[in-house]
């Protein structure tokens, strides 16, 4: 059997793209694929269960339903770390992993095995990336954002913890590289990896709807109250307008993929917002979604109107800044119901990484690596 640890450099940089890609690859080449996150730090309830929100998303988009309790053994909930820190339980834990990947790697082709940020995350509570893997016998696959110096530098910073338990890099994938150097990101990451002893196995270009969040999203951060539009909530936001200027102004920041930020009370700017909604002239203006903020409620006649469009309209107890800066702070998750995200990230894979060069890096765990560069440059 095939198997693969997705881990990355940080944070957000893609794994569960490149996961959510690489297995729909595979499938497509007619194998048999599972997936485990063993360690999540985001979960959701589902059926009386904790369970990580990339492994729900996983198993809906590949058809992995039956098997979810098996993909997401370990939960980390707001006190796991200061419970386990005053009472450990590693074998406990690895355990549970052991058991989980046995049942989702049963009769499978090929496991996927998605880490948790990079090789040292969970290392407080004994569960670090580069242990799971080591206990998985897994090689890695690491993930890192765009450019040239700076992939390097923390791939190898990576490297060095996951060598330390015997655990081999299989190789690495620059994502979110600005389309019009991916050629030059290419040739050099290529080139300067190579000398250090990692294949790169792919460039996948910035497609800047994969990090923009849908109105769903922003309403379930905001916790706001939604007025209007519950049809329209998987509308991508690309960039939020804050309405503090002008109508006139205002127009020319206005249009689709706005969130528009206002005061309740500012029916001037609410209007402008919806205006090409409500006359019919198309939708140059009109935005993507409005948050309505300090918890006012436009005057009956507006909301009216507002009922007249399908455009979401939120409502939430804060002021116009603190919700620009959580919006600006939202970290944004690719869930089940972003079909177009997902067949997005699902064909960026297909096209830009090299997903034989996977198979046959899989086929047998090679060698472990040394830590050291091949050359040294003086």
């Amino acid at each position: 059997m095939h198997k693969v640890f997705i881990a990355a450099t940080q944070q957000n940089d893609g794994k569960t793209t490149v996961s959510l890609g690489l297995i729909a690859a595979l499938q497509n080449r007619g194998l048999r694929v599972g997936f485990i996150k063993p360690v999540g730090q985001r979960y959701l309830e589902v059926d009386g269960q904790k369970l990580d929100e990339d492994a729900v998303l996983v198993a809906d988009a590949a058809g992995l339903e039956g098997e979810l309790a098996a993909m997401s053994p370990v939960a980390v909930e707001s006190r796991f770390t200061r419970e386990y820190i005053d009472h450990p339980t590693p074998n406990d834990l690895l355990q549970r992993i052991h058991t989980a990947f046995e049942r989702a790697a049963y009769e499978k082709d090929f496991i996927v095995v998605e880490g948790t940020g990079h090789a040292g995350v969970g290392s407080c509570f004994d569960l670090s990336n580069a242990h799971v893997a080591q206990e998985l016998q897994c090689g890695v696959i690491l993930v890192s954002g765009g450019g040239i110096g700076r992939p390097i530098d923390e791939i190898m910073l990576n490297r060095a913890l996951f060598a330390a338990h015997e655990v081999p890099i299989l190789g690495a994938i620059i994502n979110r590289a600005l389309p019009e150097k991916l050629e030059m990101i290419r040739d050099y990451v290529q080139r300067g990896l190579a000398r250090l002893g990692i294949p790169l196995l792919g460039v996948i270009p910035l497609r800047p709807r994969l990090s923009s969040p849908t109105v769903r999203q922003v309403l379930e951060e905001l916790r706001g109250e939604l007025l209007n539009g519950g049809d329209s909530l998987d509308d991508t936001i690309e960039r939020c307008v804050i309405g503090a200027m002008s109508p006139h102004h205002a127009l020319h920041h206005f249009g689709r993929g706005v969130l528009a930020i206002v005061p309740g009370d500012r029916e001037d700017l609410i209007l402008a917002a919806m205006s090409s909604c409500l006359v019919g002239v198309g939708k140059a203006y009109c935005v993507s979604g409005i948050v309505l903020t300090g918890g006012m409620r436009p005057h009956a006649t507006v909301m009216r109107l507002i009922k007249r469009t399908e455009m979401p309209v939120i409502l939430v107890e804060e002021e116009s800044y603190e919700v620009a800066s959580s919006f600006h702070d939202l970290t944004v998750k690719i869930q089940p119901s972003d079909v177009e995200k997902i067949q997005l990230a699902q064909r960026l894979v297909e096209r830009y990484v090299d997903v034989d060069a996977i198979l046959a890096a899989t086929a047998t765990r090679p060698p472990d690596p040394s830590p050291q560069a091949e050359h040294t440059e003086i």
